[in-house]
């Protein structure tokens, strides 16, 4: 019985650990670009540009008429048709004056462009939450494991003290002190754990990934994000301008939107039908065969309402490119020097302070069960090397963070 426990308890163990998976920040971007769901419905936008700027080349189709003889009240025959009878034929076509097809095939196109842009920088800020996330997750099981630890010693003093406790060799309050130690640090542990089952059901949802991701940081991979940038807003700015879809959205737009004042215009032209006829018997004279010319008088309908409209959205759509321009520079120097100031915050930290903090942990740990340092001392040690160890992977963590913000801002690797 007792074995066919141990092989249950292996089994279940066996798939918690299955449905994980352990990758890097490249396989969660190579994944990402094929199965991420929100790409593959924007990618459908671009599909539905293509065909209207298809449709728009398309000319209107020909109408042809038929005129065919009812009755004779002369012969009283019906649907008299024949070689003495009567019919008509007629066929028409129109024709597009002032430009319109070309503006319109234009305008086509350059919403086209537009979908291209808007696709590209839906794929710009998810990859952004993708790495954020992906880092989020990363440190804050490092964090875990450093508490995970701790609580599994403090679990191991307080039954030793307990025993100890109610045999008198040591103080209750010895206890209680380890007891609160330890749910401090499971009402810590507990925030963390709330904030990665967040940030774990965001990495899953953009990779389209039914099974927990394990992401894995190089020290290269991490060190990369601590070298020196110096900071140039002209030139970060000239490369926000040429790679930020975006941006370049906002110019398509404006000439979307000039393109379309000039089609409102040439919808104001009046377009001619063009069309031939022929008519067996009711014409001037029999077999006759004509040429129609048909155009709309322009006397009251003369579009000004939508050529107004175009021109004040064409103006409208100038002063947001302007606005965004003031905003990109703000959002720069912002970016930049969230990512200086994390990178100064981690770099004051000498490189060996991870292996010292263990030492000394390793150290404070014997001596207490040694009972060569005080509860007091024990306790205190614990919650600043607790601390300490978090906060070394949080900076580590605002390094990342804010060094792909600022990729993302100007939309270039410059780590």
């Amino acid at each position: 019985m007792k074995k066919l426990f141990a092989l249950l308890l292996f089994a279940l163990f066996n798939q918690a650990a299955m449905a994980q998976k352990t990758v890097t920040l490249q396989d969660c971007e190579t994944q990402f670009l094929k199965k991420n769901l929100f790409l593959l419905a924007s990618q459908y936008n671009i599909d539905a540009s293509k065909a209207l700027t298809m449709q728009a080349k398309i000319w209107d189709n020909p109408t042809i008429t038929a005129e065919l003889n009812a009755y004779n009240p002369e012969r009283d025959q019906f649907f008299d048709i024949g070689k003495d009878g009567q019919k008509a034929f007629g066929i028409e076509q129109l024709i597009y004056l002032g430009g319109k097809k070309r503006n319109e095939v234009k305008l086509a196109q350059a919403n086209e462009q537009l979908a291209s842009f808007q696709f590209n920088d839906l794929l710009r800020t998810l990859k952004l939450q993708l790495r954020k996330s992906f880092y989020t997750v990363y440190y804050n099981s490092r964090n875990l494991e450093t508490t995970d630890k701790q609580l599994v010693h403090l679990e191991d003093l307080i039954s030793s003290y307990t025993i100890q406790a109610q045999k008198g060799n040591v103080p209750l309050k010895d206890v209680v002190r380890l007891q609160s130690l330890y749910l401090n640090f499971k009402n810590e542990r507990m925030e963390v754990v709330n904030d990665n089952i967040e940030e774990q059901a965001n990495l899953k949802l953009l990779l389209n990934e039914t099974e927990n991701v394990v992401p894995v940081v190089s020290k290269e991979e991490f060190e990369k994000y601590l070298k020196t940038i110096d900071f140039d807003l002209k030139t970060f700015e000239a490369d926000a301008i040429t790679n930020r879809p975006d941006y370049l959205a906002k110019q398509k737009e404006i000439d979307a939107n000039e393109l379309n004042v000039k089609w409102q215009k040439s919808l104001s032209v009046p377009d001619i039908t063009v069309g031939a006829n022929y008519d067996q018997r009711s014409g001037a004279f029999n077999k006759e065969a004509n040429l129609t010319l048909g155009i709309p008088l322009p006397l009251w309908n003369k579009n000004k309402g939508n050529i107004k409209y175009a021109q004040t959205i064409l103006e409208q759509s100038k002063v947001d490119k302007q606005n965004f321009e003031l905003q990109l520079q703000t959002e720069i120097t912002s970016a930049w020097t969230k990512w200086d100031e994390s990178r100064k915050n981690y770099t004051v930290i000498k490189p060996t302070v991870n292996a010292d903090f263990e030492a000394v942990y390793n150290g404070i740990l014997t001596n207490f069960q040694k009972r060569n340092i005080s509860i007091l001392e024990f306790t205190d040690f614990m919650e600043s090397y607790n601390q300490a160890t978090i906060q070394v992977n949080e900076l580590k963590k605002k390094v990342a963070l804010s060094a792909e913000e600022l990729n993302s801002t100007i939309n270039k690797d410059l780590f």
